[in-house]
């Protein structure tokens, strides 16, 4: 029987490293689509859209993350030596009531995402350590019940972390970079406790790089040296669990950057899950010009965009500890 071991290895590269390659948005992506386009595109579109990265970009990833409403067509025209994450949550969050509440998918299970061929199960929470108990626990009780599923199934556990504050709306905000490093660190301490079964935490740098002295023309809120302290006080939340780091939209450049900039803090991380950051210029082209145009910027631009992530990760990244030497046996 295949354990979670050997299917966290299929999602890891030669070296240990998770180098993943993430499209599993689809409202946020639908909105994208239609914004290039000056016009609503299908669902088939979005479909359509997944399995032309999968298939043009997929031989130079270790993984791809898709969700299994539109992103099926994708995940079965993937390389065939990527590994497949789906994702378990609705997209967005309960709008209705405080606290940004998830959902799961009502007709997916872990063992039918499993039985369709997932290496391992994501799941995305909302989460401000500073909310309610009541809100919190709930959130708290809803990871328990997914970690004791993929527990049950043998399949690999991999959760989303995005922070925020119930105050502040813009979490790309001054306001909210003040106060970043203490929600990201704080929730990583929380769902590292082992009640949860994670095997992976997918997780936000732990401060907004662009107020880092010297990364960007904004007015710094942090100097190198605190923005530092961070990256190591992340490595202490995580308490063993391996870690990757998230996009968050940034432009290539800015990702790249900021995993040099975490690996000379000390950060142990070990990979990515890489979206927007990635692919999202392909949007355009695929909007106004077409499928084809669309292959054509992913087989020049996109490969050079993950190549160099490859590449980056390669010099930054930690292996996973459990993978060592595993990978070539």
């Amino acid at each position: 029987m295949e354990t979670k071991l050997n299917k966290l290895s299929r999602l890891a590269n030669a070296d240990g490293v998770i180098a993943a390659l993430a499209i599993d948005q689809r409202g946020s992506l639908q909105k994208m689509l239609a914004k290039a386009a000056d016009k609503p595109l299908s669902p088939n579109a979005l479909s359509h859209f997944k399995e032309i990265i999968s298939q043009e970009m997929t031989a130079y990833s270790s993984a791809i993350l898709l969700d299994p409403e539109y992103g099926l067509p994708a995940a079965f025209a993937r390389s065939n030596d990527c590994g497949l994450l789906l994702a378990y949550e609705k997209t967005g969050y309960d709008t209705t009531a405080p606290g940004r509440m998830p959902d799961l998918l009502s007709t997916w299970s872990v063992k039918r995402l499993k039985e369709t061929g997932a290496d391992a199960v994501k799941f995305m929470l909302y989460y401000d350590t500073d909310e309610s108990f009541l809100i919190n626990s709930k959130k708290q009780a809803f990871v328990e019940r997914i970690g004791s599923e993929c527990v049950a199934e043998g399949l690999p556990f991999f959760l989303e972390l995005m922070s925020y504050d119930a105050h502040i709306n813009d979490t790309k905000s001054e306001a909210y970079a003040r106060i970043k490093p203490h929600k990201v660190n704080a929730m990583m301490a929380e769902f590292s406790k082992p009640q949860y079964n994670v095997d992976v935490l997918k997780v936000e740098v732990p401060v907004e790089m662009r107020f880092v002295s010297g990364m960007s023309t904004e007015a710094p809120l942090y100097s190198k040296a605190e923005a530092m302290r961070y990256f190591k006080e992340q490595v202490l939340a995580a308490n063993g669990v391996p870690f990757i780091f998230l996009s968050a939209g940034v432009s290539a450049e800015m990702f790249q950057e900021t995993l040099y900039f975490a690996h000379d803090a000390g950060s142990t991380f070990n990979g990515v899950l890489c979206g927007r950051a990635t692919w999202k210029d392909s949007i355009k082209p695929f909007a106004s010009a077409g499928s084809e145009a669309a292959r054509t910027w992913c087989r020049t631009v996109g490969r050079q965009n993950i190549e160099r992530l490859n590449q980056v990760l390669k010099e930054t990244a930690t292996p996973l500890p459990a993978l060592t030497g595993l990978k070539n046996q």
